[in-house]
C-alpha cells in the first residue's frame, strides 16, 4: 500500500487544468490591482476626507489589503461613484469649452467681421465678396 504517490511534473503546459487555474489566479490578481488603483485614486480625489484619514486608509491597504479594499468598497462605494461621475462631468464641460473656443465663430460673425474691415477700408469690396462667398459656401 503506497501512501505517497509521486506525480511527474509535466511543465507549465503539461496540464490543461493547471493552465486554467493559472489564468484564473492571474485574472483575480489583475482585478484586485484595478480595484486597488481605483480606491487609491478615489482617496486622493476626495476633497472632503482629511489627510490623516487618507493616510489611515493607505496604511490599512498596505498591511491588510483585501479586507480593507472590501470595507472601503462597501462603506464608500456610493461616494466613489458620485465623485467619479462629477469628475466625468467636469472633464466633459472642460472639453466642450475647449472645442467651442477652437471651433471658431458662426458664419454671421465672420461676415460681420469682414464688413467691419470693409468699412474701415482694410479690405476692398471684391475681397469682402470673396470672404462672404467662402463663409456661405
Amino acid at each position: 500500500m503506497r501512501f505517497f504517490e509521486t506525480v511527474e511534473y509535466q511543465g507549465f503546459w503539461g496540464s490543461f487544468w493547471d493552465l486554467i487555474w493559472w489564468f484564473l489566479w492571474l485574472f483575480i490578481f489583475f482585478a484586485y490591482l484595478m480595484a486597488l488603483f481605483a480606491i487609491i485614486g478615489d482617496l486622493f480625489r476626495d476633497s472632503k476626507l482629511s489627510g490623516w484619514w487618507k493616510a489611515v486608509w493607505i496604511f490599512f491597504l498596505i498591511f491588510f489589503p483585501i479586507v480593507t479594499a472590501l470595507v472601503y468598497l462597501i462603506a464608500r462605494g456610493n461616494g466613489m461613484a458620485e465623485r467619479g461621475a462629477a469628475q466625468a462631468r467636469q472633464y466633459k464641460a472642460a472639453q466642450d469649452d475647449y472645442i467651442k473656443s477652437v471651433a471658431g465663430s458662426s458664419p454671421s460673425d465672420e461676415i460681420a467681421k469682414a464688413k467691419a474691415l470693409l468699412d474701415a477700408g482694410t479690405i476692398s469690396q471684391a475681397e469682402y465678396e470673396q470672404i462672404k462667398a467662402r463663409v456661405l459656401a
